[in-house]
């Protein structure tokens, strides 16, 4: 999926099911004239809003629960380039040497972590950015901290480089564990929008004319449903999905000359 630029998914999607619903409803409306009778449609106007309501509620906690994830993983990338830019900072206040050294490594790392988003995003491992963070702990363990702010700064450091391997940790593992719905709520989501549409496509309408668009609405509405499913089943991928963004803040910080 994140290969196909979204609009032309949402497009495909509200294509395919418009036109498979509207060949169904052809044939329908063709085999069984007489479901256009009061009664029938008194059932399927009971069926129809029971039917819509039990969809729209489902879709309403699917999506809110998805939106909470990204929401959770977008907390975690900006606490991971949050720790990045204050590491930069700090790294000022000890020997030129050693704050050199930091500021290289940190900055490896960066480059790394950017590098290998993609990659993680659809639940690859990225060695290089493993190494990249070892190094990272080793160039803070060489330092020599002889004044009271270098040895208050490095124990600081070392707390805001364990909440940038934490949330790596985090965003890598829920990149490689998240893989969208599982098969029985794919299974619950095509159900309840067969049924909506079953429900569009067998109620009553005399007029062809009225009842063709009424059915391609329906239609479009259920593909727009499924297609935020689908973006938001990834909190990485998409441009609904977490951006790499404050990853890159780190860089500019630390690549950006000193005003």
């Amino acid at each position: 999926m994140s290969t196909i630029t979204p609009w032309l998914l949402l497009l495909g999607l509200v294509l395919a099911i418009a036109g498979m619903s509207v060949a169904v409803q052809a044939y329908v409306r063709r085999r069984f004239p007489a479901l256009t009778g009061d009664a029938h449609n008194d059932v399927t106007k009971f069926v129809f809003g029971v039917v819509s309501f039990v969809f729209a509620f489902f879709l309403g906690f699917l999506v809110s629960n998805l939106w909470g994830q990204i929401s959770s993983a977008d907390a975690a990338v900006r606490s991971e380039g949050t720790a990045g830019v204050q590491l930069a900072r700090d790294s000022t206040v000890f020997d030129q040497a050693d704050g050199d050294r930091i500021r290289q490594a940190l900055l490896a790392y960066e480059r790394a972590a950017v590098a290998e988003w993609p990659l993680a995003a659809n639940g690859q491992s990225v060695p290089a950015a493993d190494e990249a963070l070892r190094q990272l702990y080793l160039a803070y363990e060489e330092v020599q901290a002889r004044t009271d702010t270098q040895k208050t700064l490095l124990s600081t450091s070392f707390a805001n480089l364990n909440t940038l391997s934490q949330a790596r940790t985090e965003r890598v593992l829920t990149a490689r564990t998240n893989q969208g719905p599982p098969w029985s709520l794919w299974a619950v989501i095509f159900l309840t929008s067969g049924l909506v549409l079953g429900c569009a496509i067998i109620y009553g309408v005399e007029k062809p004319g009225m009842h063709y668009p009424m059915v391609a609405t329906v239609s479009a509405l259920v593909a727009a449903n499924l297609f935020l499913v689908m973006q938001l089943s990834h909190p990485y991928i998409g441009e609904i999905g977490t951006s790499p963004e404050p990853l890159r803040e780190v860089i500019r910080v630390l690549t950006e000359p000193p005003p």
